[in-house]
């Protein structure tokens, strides 16, 4: 024969009764008690039930969960079971409380009572040890004591509050800048000139493809959008891309530059920063994830620069989403791998929101052609200048220094530093080499006591252009009257040496050699 405890009125028994097979019943009365609870355990408590404890109760009825609430205010009480909840008067502090009760499976503690949420978190514990408890500190002081006596979850309501609203803000403003956006395309008739970086990767080309399609989508056609870009596409994975995807990109020239009605740049936070536009030039629309000091924003009609994400196409998949933009296979295929070469596969400069976008995107995308976009050929140059920096590597303090001499494809640094960084007593990695125009450094880094970026601006950003991230950075170095020299290999060793002093003054490899 099989006990049962019944948590509630005696009337409920003759239901019982009528069961086919003999039970005996253990009656536990309780004084104004729990009324339909007829089971051992019960998904979730309630303890304490203010305006918190409502709010939380109100999105627990929504699933249809069973709960009992514990508070003890008896008209509070009252109105709950008018409400149809399951309430029953108690103090939660009392440590007999929980004999009363079926055993939870999941247990909120949220009186406005710091030592009453403290005294039922112990009691809970000690009986059920397997109880999901979370509960709410009154004070910054009762955050740390909850979470010693073994909550699992610690609310301060403030900070929450702060939080969501700080969310809140940042959307409703991201959602504006959506508009904006579309609201001035949509004013612009002519021709718009969408300027990437030098040298363009799958991040600057993908954004300039989703602002095209934004563009079209709101001029009614009535814009022409071209893709322009500096520099060279020697990366093997962003030529692929472009085949791949058969995208449509010019050379910039003053012909074509004449020609647009309106200019935009992404991936770029004004002109002449990583391009070579003058920086007089008149330029409308500005989307970039890198902060630059020397350019306002009233340079642009429009302006939207956020450091903290990792990447333009994310900002871009952002408009697409609040705009509500049916986003074609090609366009999502290339702002999903412009998000994931941008973070290096979700492990570099990674924000939430770079995951959103990425997830927004992933049902949308042609898997095959990502495939091979990210297995192209290597080619034989880049191989020659990976080889160069291995061989030539300089180690000092943590420190690596590769001259890989005269470079065609700038894209093969990048790669020699993401392959040098991984070596072991390796902390931070300086690839460079000379062009036709300009020295070239590409630096990794993961050595959290610096910011590799700000460390390369104040470098080189005096004698060129530099910047970057915590973990990854650039610089350029325009060789201005040394263009015209022939032998470029002889010239970098000439010059390499003052210039990188810069670099090891400011990280304090200069105080070394001193001690």
């Amino acid at each position: 024969m099989k006990e049962y405890k019944y948590y509630g009125y005696l009337p409920k028994i003759a239901e019982m009764e009528s069961l086919n097979t003999m039970r005996s019943y253990t009656i536990v009365r309780m004084p104004e008690a729990v009324q339909n609870v007829s089971k051992e355990r019960i998904k979730y408590i309630i303890l304490g039930c203010g305006s918190t404890g409502y709010n939380v109760v109100e999105e627990l009825g929504q699933e249809n969960e069973d709960l009992i609430i514990v508070d003890k205010d008896e008209k509070r009480v009252e109105d709950l079971r008018d409400q149809k909840y399951e309430a029953i008067v108690g103090d939660i502090r009392d440590p007999d409380l929980l004999d009363r009760l079926p055993v939870p499976e999941i247990a909120f503690i949220l009186a406005n009572d710091r030592e009453a949420n403290l005294a039922a978190l112990r009691t809970l514990k000690n009986r059920y040890p397997a109880t999901y408890v979370i509960a709410r500190a009154t004070d910054p002081v009762s955050v740390d004591l909850l979470q010693q006596e073994g909550a699992d979850v610690v609310l301060y309501p403030q900070e929450v509050v702060a939080r969501t609203a700080i969310h809140h803000i940042r959307k409703l403003h991201s959602s504006r800048l959506a508009l904006r956006l579309y609201d001035l395309l949509a004013s612009w008739e002519g021709t718009l000139c969408i300027v990437t970086h030098l040298n363009p990767d799958p991040d600057s080309i993908s954004s300039a493809m989703a602002l095209s399609m934004i563009a079209r989508h709101a001029s009614h056609n009535k814009l022409d959008c071209r893709i322009v870009y500096e520099g060279d596409i020697g990366h093997q994975e962003n030529r692929a891309f472009i085949n791949l995807l058969d995208i449509k990109m010019e050379r910039l020239t003053p012909q074509i530059l004449s020609e647009c009605s309106y200019i935009a740049l992404v991936d770029s936070s004004g002109p002449g920063v990583n391009n070579e536009l003058p920086k007089t030039t008149r330029v409308n629309i500005i989307i970039d994830h890198h902060k630059n000091g020397e350019h306002l924003p009233s340079v642009a009609d429009f302006v939207d620069i956020r450091p903290g994400v990792g990447a333009t196409a994310s900002i871009l998949t952002q408009y697409l989403m609040e705009l509500d933009i049916p986003v074609n296979k090609t366009v999502a295929t290339a702002l999903l791998y412009g998000i994931r070469a941008d973070t290096r596969d979700f492990k570099r400069n990674v924000t939430p929101q770079d995951l959103n976008y990425a997830a927004f995107l992933l049902p949308l995308t042609d898997s095959d052609l990502l495939d091979k976009i990210t297995s192209p050929t290597i080619s034989q140059e880049t191989v020659d200048i990976i080889g160069n920096a291995i061989r030539n590597r300089r180690i000092k303090s943590g420190y690596l220094f590769s001259n890989v001499g005269y470079i065609r494809n700038r894209d093969a640094l990048p790669q020699a530093a993401d392959m040098l960084i991984h070596l072991e007593g390796v902390n931070t990695a300086l690839v460079y080499g000379i062009s036709d125009q300009n020295i070239i450094i590409s630096a990794r880094n993961k050595d959290i006591r610096i910011h590799l970026g700000k460390v390369m601006a104040e470098a080189f950003g005096p004698i060129g252009e530099a910047g970057g991230h915590a973990t990854m950075a650039a610089a350029q170095i325009p060789l201005n009257y040394f263009s015209m020299v022939k032998e470029k290999e002889g010239l970098l060793a000439l010059v390499i040496d003052p210039i990188l002093k810069r670099f090891s003054s400011i990280v304090g490899l200069d105080d070394e050699d001193e001690e």
